[in-house]
């Protein structure tokens, strides 16, 4: 079969690029199924807690993914800044995942236990009371909201199907974990787990 056969037939065309990329894809994407490194937990990592899931989702839903990544590259300028590079294994709990590439903020992968959290408390409600170059915007909100601990077993078990270990007792005393906290609370909790499995591991 000519190129020119191929370039004139934008049908032929269509149908070649998606074999190519499927083909591609399928030679990439399949091996890391079945690789240790990528499908296993590293020591020390624990399914998030009721608290932090909820937390997590706050995260998700205020668009804190947009301006802070969570994957420091094996690059030296990024290790001596945030800590020990992002390893697949932190995330297998994750669904989805927040690597990101964006950085208008820093990366957040190795926040967890850096700060206090009254330090994050006062950070969230006004960013410049802390660090007054700041062009983060402000949360005050979450402090005012408390979270609906009616949908949290629920959410925990869509992580149970989705693959994370999480027990009957996690979920059945999931609603009665996040009762009375707020949204603040919960983004908290979220961040203050960031990476500590890896630092751990130190």
């Amino acid at each position: 079969m000519s190129h020119e056969k191929v370039e004139t037939n934008i049908g032929l065309m269509a149908i070649f690029i998606i074999l190519v990329i499927s083909v591609g894809g399928l030679v990439e994407i399949v091996p890391l199924f079945f690789l240790k490194d990528t499908t296993e937990p590293v020591e020390g990592l624990k399914p998030y807690t009721a608290l932090q899931l909820e937390g997590r989702d706050i995260y998700i839903r205020e668009g804190c993914y947009t301006c802070h990544s969570q994957m420091i590259r094996p690059f030296r300028s990024e290790t001596e800044r945030y800590g020990h590079y992002s390893v697949a294994g932190e995330f297998v709990y994750d669904h989805p995942f927040q690597w990101g590439s964006k950085r208008t903020g820093p990366d957040l992968a190795r926040v967890g236990d850096r700060y206090s959290d009254e330090w994050h408390r006062v950070h969230l409600i006004n960013p410049r009371d802390l660090v007054p170059e700041s062009n983060m915007p402000g949360f005050p909100w979450l402090e005012d909201n408390t979270l609906d601990s009616a949908l949290t077993p629920n959410k925990l078990t869509v992580m149970r199907t989705l693959g994370v270990p999480y027990s009957d007792a996690d979920i059945a005393g999931a609603e009665k974990a996040v009762e009375g906290k707020t949204e603040m609370d919960a983004l908290i909790a979220y961040l203050q787990v960031l990476g500590t499995a890896i630092k751990m591991r130190r």
